[in-house]
C-alpha cells in the first residue's frame, strides 16, 4: 500500500490543503445544519435514522448484521439505534421469509411516509443550495462526492483503528 508521503509527490500540497480544507468546512456546516432541509421537517430526523431508513426503503428487509455490514458500521450500533425506530413505529420486526427463526427489519408504511417527507425536505435544501448552480453542475458535484465518499470508504477501511484515548 503507498505511503501518504508517495500520493502527495505527483499532487500539489496547496491543492491538497485546500480540499482537506473545504472537507473540514463541509463536514462542519453539515453538522451544525445536520443538512436537515427546509420547513417543517427540517431537522426533524437525525443522520444515522435517515440513513438506516433510507437504506431500508432502497434496499429492502434485512437482517442487523446485513445493514450493519452495508452501512459499515457493527451490529451492536446498528441494534441501538433501530430500538428508537422501531419503538416509533418507523421500522417493523418481522421473521425472515427463508428462515421464521431470523428476524428482519423492514420500513414500516409510516417509516416510508416520514421518511418521503425528510426526503422532500432536504431536496429542497439542496435545491436552495444550488438555485445558482446549472443541472450540469449539479451533476458533476453529486458525481465527484459520491466518488469522493466511495474512495473515503474504501481507504478507511483498509487503515488499522485508531486507539482510543481512554
Amino acid at each position: 500500500m503507498p505511503t501518504s508521503s508517495d500520493m502527495t509527490t505527483h499532487t500539489d500540497p496547496a491543492l491538497l490543503d485546500a480540499l482537506q480544507h473545504q472537507v473540514a468546512v463541509f463536514a462542519r456546516r453539515a453538522e451544525q445544519s445536520r443538512l436537515g432541509g427546509v420547513g417543517q421537517a427540517r431537522n426533524s430526523m437525525d443522520r444515522a435514522a435517515y440513513l438506516l431508513l433510507n437504506r431500508l426503503d432502497n434496499e429492502g428487509p434485512m437482517g442487523v448484521k446485513a445493514l450493519a455490514a452495508g452501512m459499515g458500521i457493527d451490529s451492536s450500533t446498528v441494534t441501538r439505534q433501530v430500538a428508537p425506530l422501531v419503538d416509533s413505529g418507523l421500522v417493523n420486526r418481522a421473521s425472515h421469509p427463508e428462515d421464521g427463526r431470523a428476524v428482519v427489519l423492514q420500513l414500516s408504511e409510516r417509516g416510508r411516509s416520514r421518511l418521503e417527507e425528510v426526503r422532500a425536505s432536504r431536496r429542497a435544501l439542496m435545491a436552495l443550495v444550488t438555485e445558482e448552480w446549472t443541472e450540469a453542475e449539479r451533476d458533476a458535484f453529486c458525481t465527484l462526492l459520491t466518488r469522493f465518499n466511495a474512495s473515503l470508504s474504501t481507504v478507511t477501511a483498509t487503515l488499522p483503528p485508531v486507539p482510543s484515548s481512554s
